[in-house]
């Protein structure tokens, strides 16, 4: 069992959003974003926005969007986007890239050597702590780092804190859950903490991947997964040119099986389905 450490969720009618209010939304996210709303994902913008209308004592979304974007109303603007933008996630998804890791990845670099790995779009933060777990048991060098990214501070926020709910340990390796979560206790039942030598060891910052980056340096690996099927071909294209000059000459850039570059133009080459390598000569 993991060591013990000593949180609501209310839910409510949600008002009706319109078509056109819908279709202004879609555009809005995607000029600010890149993602491409889905005429599927109406429930999921009223649902989430609703909240945001009744602590205004709005009536409608026209009313709402009418201060996003405006002066004095930025951390509302930011707000809504958080609020729309957070995607599902779970510790050692697609348990294949993480063998990839330990198997090949890590057996290039001598003891000594640091190794710089990003998770570009973290959410709340399990794909960034499944990468420190694996690192904390597995790289031959103590001199490591993992910086989380994602264009949502609320869900960075949750990200920093390193707590999830319980069932969230059904992913974790039994060792590895073991050794790196608490176990919630008190006000926690029923959640789990990371542990927090582990949380230290990881970054998390607010990124937009479709505006301007700051200077974060090179990493050896990139895990770009699951956020590209948000995004249409010309937006693709756009993040895809500029992961490059992110990665160390012979490093990786990994992407979900579920996405593809197929139809875009890279020079990185593929080493394996959902694995592609910078030249080792650029």
């Amino acid at each position: 069992m993991m060591n013990t450490v000593q949180a609501n969720n209310p839910f409510t009618n949600a008002v009706a959003i319109s078509a056109d209010e819908f279709k202004w939304m879609q555009q809005y996210l995607y000029r600010n974003t890149g993602i491409v709303l889905s005429d599927s994902k109406q429930s999921l913008v009223s649902g989430r926005l609703d909240k945001r209308l009744r602590f205004y004592g709005f009536n409608s979304y026209t009313e709402y969007f009418h201060l996003l974007g405006k002066p004095g109303h930025e951390q509302e603007t930011v707000m809504a986007i958080d609020l729309l933008t957070t995607n599902e996630t779970y510790f050692f998804r697609e348990h294949q890239h993480f063998n990839f890791l330990k198997d090949q990845v890590f057996k290039r670099y001598a003891p000594g050597k640091s190794l710089r790995i990003w998770s570009a779009a973290s959410s709340s933060g399990e794909e960034a702590y499944s990468l420190a777990m694996l690192l904390a048991e597995h790289a031959p060098t103590q001199q490591w780092e993992v910086l989380g990214t994602d264009i949502s501070e609320r869900i960075l926020e949750k990200a920093r804190s390193g707590l999830y709910p319980l069932q969230a340990a059904e992913k974790i390796p039994k060792p590895l859950l073991k050794k790196y979560c608490l176990k919630g206790v008190g006000e926690y039942d029923g959640f789990l903490l990371i542990d927090q030598a582990l949380r230290k060891r990881v970054r998390f910052l607010h990124l937009n991947l479709n505006e301007s980056w700051q200077d974060i340096g090179r990493f050896d690996v990139i895990f770009l997964r699951n956020v590209m099927i948000y995004f249409d071909t010309p937006t693709k294209q756009r993040l895809i040119d500029r992961m490059p000059r992110y990665l160390h000459p012979g490093g990786f850039l990994i992407i979900s099986h579920a996405e593809s570059l197929t139809n875009l133009r890279t020079e990185l080459k593929m080493f394996a389905p959902s694995i592609y390598q910078k030249s080792l000569h650029v």
